[in-house]
């Protein structure tokens, strides 16, 4: 039986039914417990014994139920009050960061006009800046909620205006696209800029990650419910499987550069479409993104 419990929770279990026989008395317990199919089933089980002459434990029973559900939702609970107190953080330390941020900036570009023996000093601080600038507008896109139009657009259109954008970047680094679509025009109700900038992440990400170049697939597809999705497909380092419940939190990157807010960005996003993501990767693979967007006729 231990076989089919998750690695992390054997020690657990078996202490658990050790205390029960220590103790003479119920213990309750989760872990997680292995499906037919693969998948990992969440339980709590409570442990009772069964008494015979002498008060002897002879044997015990378990009641289990399922309590998947329940840990999805307490876990969706979680990160939106997580998501709440960040935004809410990010949009205050953004809004104290940008004020002295502009003023510095004024001076640098001053200074560089001033004094061209010093312009690769000032050009590497003026891109630092922006960089910081960029920082801070993506905190302040997650402290407060934005003006947003929504329309009518083709999915499709999205995606190939993207992949023009970010084209010749991609040439510079032998990397090329390939986008296939099984049928058109797809359309739904979208803010078409903020679909493009969840993309744009998605797609620059995949290409940071082939060092040596390849090919990015890009398939727009129909689900079997109705709505479309969308997948992304590179040939990059990939990432492990440990680290796949993360992407998406708060300031966690596995760049060196990267300040965790991209992807975070990209979960806000296609969660207010009333859309989906998720990743699949194998390190030295490559990694497989699929978002889910609701259509409309």
């Amino acid at each position: 039986m231990s076989k089919l419990i998750h690695p992390d929770d054997v020690d657990m279990f078996k202490n658990t039914i050790k205390s029960l026989f220590e103790n003479n008395e119920s213990q309750s317990m989760e872990f997680r417990f292995k499906h037919k199919e693969g998948f990992w089933i969440e339980f709590e089980s409570h442990c009772m014994p069964v008494r015979g002459e002498k008060n002897y434990i002879e044997n015990t029973v378990i009641i289990s139920r399922d309590i998947s559900e329940r840990k999805k939702a307490e876990e969706f609970l979680l990160q939106s009050e997580k998501l709440s107190i960040v935004g809410e953080l990010a949009a205050g330390v953004a809004h104290e960061i940008r004020n002295p941020l502009t003023t510095i900036k004024g001076f640098v570009q001053l200074f560089k006009r001033e004094d061209t023996n010093s312009i690769v000093f000032t050009d590497l601080l003026l891109s630092e800046l922006e960089r910081i600038e960029n920082i801070t507008s993506g905190l302040l896109s997650l402290g407060k909620p934005q003006a947003v139009q929504m329309n009518r657009s083709d999915l499709g259109e999205l995606i190939e205006n993207t992949l023009e954008l970010l084209s010749p970047q991609a040439n510079m680094n032998d990397i090329q696209f390939k986008f296939s679509s099984a049928e058109s025009p797809f359309f739904m109700i979208c803010e078409k800029n903020q679909l493009k900038q969840v993309f744009l992440n998605i797609l620059k990400n995949a290409m940071e990650a082939m060092d040596e170049g390849g090919d990015i697939q890009i398939n727009l597809r129909k689900g079997a419910e109705g709505e479309c999705i969308v997948s992304f497909q590179d040939q990059g380092c990939g990432i492990p499987e440990e680290l796949l419940p993360r992407l998406g939190e708060p300031f966690y990157t596995l760049k060196e550069k990267g300040t965790g807010l991209g992807l975070m960005i990209c979960h806000k996003i296609i969660k207010q479409h009333h859309g989906s993501i998720t990743y699949q990767s194998k390190v030295k693979e490559g990694t497989l993104i699929e978002i889910r967007l609701p259509l409309v006729s």
